[in-house]
């Protein structure tokens, strides 16, 4: 796949709240997913498409409630392309409660396959 066919499926896949179908389809099983902050139980750096799918379920096991969920059009240059997302949810801890987030995220393919995400507040 080239970048653009590989950015619009990941947008198409994530408005449809299919994270997991993305990360089969779409990800090198040597990908890595950098977050901006250390997060309890998500680390900075995740490698390995295995723990990819991990964080992914764990996230999941920490929302109550995903109210929306939208991805942007994708913005491509070289081997790199960015979305915004922008996600509402309620979290099952009542510190953090319903929160909305706006994020930017870049990605880099490589060989039709996305290796790396990375995500900016």
């Amino acid at each position: 796949m080239k970048i653009q066919e590989i950015a619009d499926r990941l947008v198409e896949l994530c408005n449809r709240g299919e994270f997991e179908k993305a990360l089969e389809e779409l990800y090198s099983k040597d990908a890595e997913s950098i977050e901006l902050y250390d997060t309890p139980g998500f680390p900075k750096v995740t490698k390995g498409l295995d723990n990819l799918f991990d964080k992914s379920r764990r996230f999941n096991e920490i929302v109550q409630e995903f109210h929306s969920c939208e991805v942007g059009k994708p913005v491509i240059a070289g081997n790199s392309f960015s979305v915004v997302l922008s996600l509402d949810a309620t979290y099952k801890d009542p510190k953090m409660g319903r929160n909305k987030m706006d994020e930017i995220c870049v990605y880099v393919v490589k060989d039709g396959k996305i290796v790396s995400e990375n995500f900016f507040m």
